[in-house]
Parts: C-alpha cells; sequence; structure tokens
C-alpha cells in the first residue's frame, strides 16, 4: 500500500509503507517513539531532523487514544490502516526539492533499505514487544530496591489501566513511558483533580484491589498533571540499623541536658566544668521546664491533626542544642499524605500551637514581676535580637526600655522567648521542616525547592555573624532538604483558611527571627 508526504508546499510524494511494521510514518525529533538504527535511511529520505519511526507497540509514547470509540473515529483500529497522507514539517521544508520524478526515485530508494533492514527491525519488535517497566530510582522517601518480575508492571495491566481505568472523564491519556518502577501517563486532566482521582482510585482498585498504588502530580518539566501507577510493593519504607526508640531516646536526653545547660550561665562559659558542678544544673530546671513544655505542645499538636486527617507519624528526634537549648525535632511522615491540604494543617498545628503558647508566656514575663524581685537583669540592647519581642517590649514597658539603661525582666520571657524562637526555627520554608511543608502545600513543588534553595543561602549568610544560623543551615543541608515525599494527589490546592494559617505561620517565624531596627528611646509606641 502507498502513502503519500507532503513537503511544506504542494509537493506530494507517494511513501511504500513498512512489511515488517504495521505503521510508518514521519516524525518530529520532539515526538519520542522507537527508531531505526540505519541513519543511512534518514538521510535518504531528506536531508532535515526528521525521523523516520517504526510503531511496533503501543508502549511508545506518542500521543494516543485511550478507548476504542476514539481510536475507530481516527481509523486506527486494530489490523487497519490509514491512508491519509503524512505533513512532515522540516527545517527545510522551504526549500526546493525537485521535481516529483526525482523525488520518488528517492522514495524507491529508501523503500529498498527499508526492506534491506527488515531483519534488524523485526528484532527490535521483539525486543519492544515485551514491556519491561524501567526500575529507575524509586520515589522520593521509599526504600531504593531491584524489580524483579513479581513487581513489574506486566504489559495487560497496562493496556487495562489505559482503557479501562483512565478515561475521557478523569485523565485521557495520550502517551506513556516507565517511571520509577512503574508507568507514568500523560494526557489531559477532565474536571476537578480531587474528585478525578476518586474515580482513578477506585476503578483500579475494582480492577486490581491494592496491588497498585496511583499518584495524581504535576510534571515539573511543563507544569502539566501526569498519573503515576507503580506497584505497592516498591512503596516499602526505609528501615534503621538502630531501633527508632532507642535512638529518640538517646537524642531526646542528650537534649535535656541542653535544655538545663541553657538556663546555668555559669556552666556556659565552661562546658567542662558541668562535671564537676552537676548540681548546678538543676538550677535550669524552671526555665527547661518552660521551653519544654513549648516544644511538647508543638509535637502534640502535630500528632493529634496528623491522626485526624489519617497521616502516620514516626517518632520524634528532638535535636540538642547548647545555644537555645534545642533546635525543636526530627519527625518523618510514615505513610502517603493523601492531599496537599492535609499536609498542610499537620505541618501548620505545631507552629501555630507552640507560637500561641509562647506568646501567652511571653506576654506573662513581661506582665507579671519576677518571683525573687531581681528576675534576670539584662541590657535592653538584647530586644533588637527580635521584631516580635522587641516591638511587645517597646509597647508594654514604655518609657522603662531606654538603650543602655540595664533594667530586671521575669525570666519568663527568656524562657518563653527561646520556645518561640525554636518555633521560628523550624518555619523556615525549607526542606522537609514545618516551613518546607508548609510552602509546598501552598504553593507546589517547584515553589517549595526554590523557598529551600533561598533559604539554605540565606541561612549561609546568616552564619557569618550568628553562630544559630551556620548550625540551623548544617542541620537542614544534610538532614532536612528533601525532597518532600510524593502524595497521592498533589494538583488540588488547600482552602483558602488553611492557606491562611499556613501563611500566618511563616510570617509569625520572620517576625521572631527579623531584628528589631528601631532604637529605644524614650517615645511610647502607640501601635506595633
Amino acid at each position: 500500500m502507498n502513502l503519500s508526504a507532503s513537503f511544506g508546499g504542494n509537493l506530494v510524494i507517494p511513501l511504500s509503507r513498512c512489511n515488517s511494521c504495521s505503521h510508518i510514518r514521519f516524525s518530529s525529533p520532539s515526538i519520542a517513539g522507537w527508531k531505526f538504527s540505519s541513519r543511512h535511511l534518514l538521510s535518504v529520505v531528506f536531508r532535515g531532523n526528521l525521523k523516520v519511526v517504526c510503531r511496533v507497540s503501543e508502549t511508545e509514547t506518542e500521543p494516543e487514544s485511550n478507548n476504542e470509540e476514539e481510536r475507530n473515529l481516527n481509523g486506527e483500529t486494530e489490523g487497519s490502516v490509514s491512508s491519509d497522507p503524512i505533513f512532515i514539517n522540516s527545517e527545510q521544508g522551504s526549500q526546493n526539492v525537485g521535481d516529483n520524478q526525482s523525488a520518488e526515485s528517492d522514495m524507491l530508494e529508501t523503500k529498498s533499505l527499508v526492506n534491506d533492514d527488515s531483519d534488524e527491525t523485526n528484532d527490535a519488535q521483539a525486543k519492544i514487544e515485551d514491556v519491561q517497566v524501567a526500575s529507575g530510582s524509586p520515589l522520593p522517601g521509599v526504600k531504593k530496591q531491584e524489580f524483579d518480575e513479581s513487581i513489574r508492571i506486566p504489559k495487560e495491566t497496562i493496556d487495562i489501566l489505559k482503557d479501562q481505568v483512565f478515561g475521557f472523564d478523569t485523565f485521557f491519556v495520550t502517551s506513556q513511558e516507565p517511571y520509577e518502577g512503574g508507568v507514568l501517563f500523560k494526557g489531559n486532566l477532565r474536571g476537578q483533580a480531587a474528585k478525578s482521582y476518586e474515580k482513578i482510585a477506585r476503578r483500579m482498585d475494582d480492577k486490581f484491589g491494592d496491588l497498585y498504588k496511583l499518584f495524581l502530580l504535576v510534571n515539573p518539566e511543563d507544569d502539566k498533571p501526569v498519573a503515576v501507577v507503580v506497584p505497592r510493593k516498591t512503596l516499602q519504607p526505609d528501615t534503621t540499623a538502630v531501633p527508632e526508640w532507642f535512638a529518640a531516646g538517646a537524642f531526646g536526653l542528650v537534649t535535656i541536658f541542653t535544655l538545663l545547660l541553657r538556663n546555668v550561665p555559669a556552666l556556659q562559659t565552661n562546658l567542662l566544668s558541668v562535671f564537676d558542678n552537676v548540681d548546678l544544673l538543676k538550677n535550669g530546671l524552671p526555665g527547661a521546664l518552660v521551653t519544654a513544655l513549648i516544644l511538647g505542645v508543638h509535637e502534640i499538636s502535630h500528632f493529634l491533626v496528623a491522626k485526624e486527617a489519617g497521616i502516620k507519624l514516626g517518632v520524634p528526634y528532638f535535636v540538642p542544642s547548647w545555644q537555645i537549648g534545642s533546635f525543636g525535632s526530627i519527625t518523618r511522615i510514615l505513610n502517603i499524605v493523601p492531599k496537599r491540604e492535609d499536609l498542610l494543617k499537620v505541618a501548620a498545628a505545631g507552629p501555630l500551637a507552640g507560637f500561641a503558647l509562647g506568646f501567652v508566656l511571653l506576654l506573662l514575663g513581661f506582665v507579671l514581676p519576677p518571683a525573687d524581685e531581681l528576675g534576670v537583669i539584662v541590657d535592653p540592647s538584647v530586644f533588637h535580637e527580635s521584631l516580635l519581642v522587641g516591638g511587645i517590649a517597646k509597647l508594654l514597658l514604655g518609657d522603662v526600655l531606654k538603650e543602655g539603661t540595664p533594667l530586671s525582666i521575669n525570666p519568663l520571657v527568656i524562657w518563653a522567648w527561646a520556645g518561640l524562637l525554636i518555633n521560628a526555627i523550624n518555619s523556615i520554608p525549607a526542606g522537609e521542616l514545618d516551613g518546607g511543608r508548609i510552602s509546598f502545600a501552598i504553593w507546589g513543588r517547584k515553589a517549595s525547592s526554590r523557598f529551600t534553595g533561598a533559604s539554605i543561602v540565606l541561612l549561609g549568610l546568616g552564619s557569618l555573624f550568628n553562630d544559630v544560623a551556620f548550625y540551623w543551615v548544617v542541620l537542614i543541608f544534610f538532614l532536612q532538604r528533601g525532597p518532600i515525599a510524593p502524595l497521592s494527589e498533589e494538583i488540588t490546592d488547600p482552602d483558602d483558611k488553611y492557606k491562611a494559617l499556613g501563611i500566618a505561620v511563616l510570617l509569625l517565624g520572620l517576625l521572631v527571627c527579623l531584628p528589631y531596627p528601631f532604637p529605644f528611646t524614650s517615645d511610647v509606641m502607640t501601635s506595633f
């Protein structure tokens, strides 16, 4: 059977069909496909950038229909051949291509070369028909493993997914490719992402039970929706050589020590003197309890909201810090989060509770007199280190707060301030910190990765002037850079009220960390 090709103008050239496959056409380099290995064949056809593509399998990534109806409409039913002209766009399509006779002779030579290479094409077809899903690297946050035959998705299953699970009413598949131990479908999302996900997931469950897991994600290359189906066996969480509770307990004991040490200035100047003055650590007990209370409320809020959302959290690893007592905790998410709104609620719950309690205790510290009528003697310049704390101090203390004039304050101010600072550090929009998860839930994966890079750079610059920033950037870079594990459905935006809560957490963290730039004078601030 003959085909015809049009070279960017009025010239139409008949083409001969390859006897060893069902279709042969010319394709732009932007369309992926299985290609003949003979480069001479390509140069004989034309001297542009186009390639001859032999369609020998349904697994190629060219756009195609995902149900029988549309294939019938396009004249592409199995066993049939389309006789429509194939139009070729070439960079040299506007040049003179000679007359019809010379073009026909070129096509005859092309036909001869195709027949000569038929053995090679048949070998390629035999390899392609046996679909092997690439093992690749596992999805982020799951265990890397070798995929055997029992784990790979067979071709028959892929066909059922395309033709019976996905559809016009949910996700119209146009192409597919192996991806991370499963298969990635590209196409057009129909309707609301959340509803389409539910329909597809329900159909998958009816067809295959719990053998496979569906993800509806955003392709970072073109910001278009993609669907990923992987065997559930590939989603095994990482295991650690040391039991979680043992490691978390060890970190917790060290954190208790640093919380006590933080509130005993006499021991901070000489750390080794602790061994000779262990009894002095009890002096830091009240401050350690207040800061630990704020940390505890933070973590408990995470767990309560996570339980309500059906998200399983791991054991919290408290990170010790001799500067402020603790850097907070590292808490892993052990299962797959359903959607961005769930992640936002869990991530924002901890800082919101911690900020609320810390703020109340801070106000009480400014209002209540010290228990021993002496309290802690501080220089007012210390309040320049935080915009939030400095503003509240100026508002409540008024003329008492003057540059160069030491004053006595309730130590509760210092203890609550430490708790606020720990919550603020965890609210930095980077990696898998609470702030990083919040930024991902509100603005998506690409924006959160940019926030992470910017935060690490800013912390790196801040570490030139502040040792707390140095230790924190090291912690983020090596332990909590991410990436955040994929959610079941990452396309739907959270509700506006949850977005507002997340943004409030980020702003509160910023207010705590930014310095207070105004001088403390006798002028009374009327507002903050």
